[in-house]
């Protein structure tokens, strides 16, 4: 075991080197030795210094790991953000190291050791991850250790086990091999055959197929769409003055012109590509029509809709609600209505971002920061497929961090999405990390889900990945483009798909249930022992 203050040291230096697997770095590879090395800071630790283990490891990973969450409101909410996920690492650092005392108490044969406290470590770190993805306020995923392997070797893995099962064979590999370190220690003549299982199973993990490699998942006779995807190179639009009202829309009317000579079978512009509602303004419904006709293909694209629902004021007042949606536009002749075949509300606005959860309390703290954000998003209930006409095929929406949900790309490719459209509205986080970051997690679930993702932005990273997670198009940061590709429409369904949300739960109900049972047996076991002293004293 470590002295504390040397702990503490690697712990720090673990956070720093987790935050290089993560792009724009993407050096995928440094999550092993930064995993390891915050296991070996948590080991032997009592409660309390493993809590300050942890929340020094959490610290130093997430501050600089979502610097960018300042660039759109500054240093509060950021820091906010961080301190949250930064506890979530201090209690999930405690159980580990309780998992370290316990575990081999009780299990102390060589399986105990080498097998099943490596299951019940990495089961309590994925367990921390699934929890702090959906809560508070719907939780936040950014920073889960699989999204840092969409260029690795075990990206195949993503289609077989989904992001909790990569994060768990992750951390167990590297338990695994921790443990196999110490008992080579205690054992030496054991070394050579205990190196030789740690490469076993690094190279069981490194040999799995993708799935769409494999007969029938990607026919070659697979039907294609042809997507023309623009990026407009625009302002986010939430904080712009009244005068400047419009300006996305027409930025990215113009952006698309390229297309219209592509005969692309629809048209996706990104999230807030328009600022003005076409349900709402005559010209911005007749700027969509001209998209649609001109192109003679529907077009998908962003706007902020308002509608009036059952929400009332402090005076009784009918109040509007507000959705970030995409529509599926087609022109026509008709009543405006008539023109949207289909929309979806994104199901998670992002809290002190499209929305304040508890406004009042949090007001007290912050409140000029708080006042900034007016317009309250309401999070939607419709389903996000869309079947495109014309071409028949069945879209899945993800809205920006949508794309982090992972019960949301579930839930599309068993509506029977065959392709993704992720639209995002990057512009406010300038050129930070945010971005790639966001399209390395549109590569994953390309992967998870063996669909194409059309990752568009207003400002980028816009890339069009395939099922195989490869990139076919990539346009440059805050350049108007467009990007044209005819890319599969499968109908394969991953496992992934099908047990993902299902691994999650058991490998996390393994490692909390395995500490669990731990404490309590070795209290048990213990029980007899200290009893003992005392009842021969008593006799004598």
């Amino acid at each position: 075991m470590l002295p504390l203050l040397p702990a503490l040291v690697v712990a720090a230096g673990a956070g720093l080197l987790l935050d290089t697997a993560f792009p724009d770095k993407g050096w995928w590879f440094t999550a092993f030795p930064a995993i390891g090395l915050a296991l070996l800071a948590m080991q032997g630790r009592r409660v309390g210094a493993a809590i300050l283990v942890g929340l020094v490891f959490g610290a130093t990973f997430y501050w600089p790991h979502i610097e960018w969450a300042s660039e759109f409101l500054g240093l509060v909410p950021w820091s906010a953000l961080a301190a949250v996920m930064t506890l979530w690492n201090g209690a999930a650092a405690a159980l580990i190291a309780l998992a370290y005392r316990w575990v081999p108490r009780v299990w102390d044969g060589l399986a105990g050791r080498l097998l099943l406290l490596p299951v019940v470590v990495a089961g309590i770190w994925t367990a921390r991850e699934a929890a702090a993805s959906v809560w508070p306020y719907g939780g936040f995923s950014w920073g889960r250790v699989a999204f840092s392997q969409s260029d690795s070797p075990l990206s195949p893995l993503f289609a077989w086990l989904g992001v909790s099962g990569v994060s768990f064979a992750m951390v167990f590999l590297v338990a695994f091999a921790v443990a196999a370190v110490h008992e080579g220690l205690r054992h030496p003549g054991r070394g050579a055959a205990l190196g030789a299982l740690v490469t076993l199973a690094a190279l069981v993990l490194v040999a799995v197929p993708p799935w769409t490699s494999l007969p029938g998942t990607a026919p070659a006779s697979a039907p294609t769409l042809r997507v023309g995807a623009v990026q407009g190179d625009t302002k986010a639009g939430y904080f712009d003055p009244p005068d400047d009202f419009g300006d996305n829309l027409l930025g990215q009317v113009a952006a698309t012109e390229p297309l219209y000579d592509e005969d692309v079978d629809v048209v996706v512009w990104p999230e807030g590509a328009s600022d003005a509602d076409p349900l709402r303004y005559g010209w911005a419904r007749e700027l969509w029509d001209e998209v649609s006709e001109r192109a003679d293909a529907p077009l998908v694209g962003g706007t902020i809709t308002t509608r009036q629902l059952d929400k009332v004021d402090e005076n009784g007042d009918p109040m509007p609600e507000y959705f970030n949606t995409v529509l599926l536009w087609e022109a026509g002749s008709g009543p405006t209505d008539t023109r949207v075949l289909d929309y979806y509300d994104k199901k998670h606005p992002v809290p002190f971002g499209e929305y304040v959860p508890d406004r009042a309390f949090w007001r007290q703290f912050a409140p000029d920061l708080i006042d900034l954000i007016q317009r309250e998003y309401t999070p939607g209930t419709t389903d996000a497929v869309f079947e495109l006409p014309g071409s028949g095929a069945i879209v899945g929406n993800a809205i920006c961090f949508d794309i982090v949900d992972d019960q949301l790309l579930t839930e599309m490719v068993e509506q029977g999405a065959q392709i993704v459209f992720a639209e995002t509205n990057n512009a406010d986080f300038g050129r930070t990390d945010e971005s790639v970051q966001q399209l390395a997690m549109a590569r994953i679930r390309a992967i998870e889900t063996a669909r194409t993702v059309v990752n568009v932005s207003t400002v980028g990273t816009s890339a069009i990945v395939l099922p195989d997670g490869t990139i076919e198009i990539q346009l440059p940061w805050y350049e108007p483009g467009v990007m044209v590709a005819d890319v599969p429409l499968l109908t394969t369904v991953t496992p992934a798909v099908v047990a993902g949300r299902q691994i999650e739960w058991l490998v996390s109900i393994l490692g909390l249930g395995g500490v669990l049972i731990a404490g309590f047996a070795g209290t048990r076991k213990r029980a007899p022992a200290e009893r003992t002293p005392f009842v021969r004293s008593s006799e004598a």
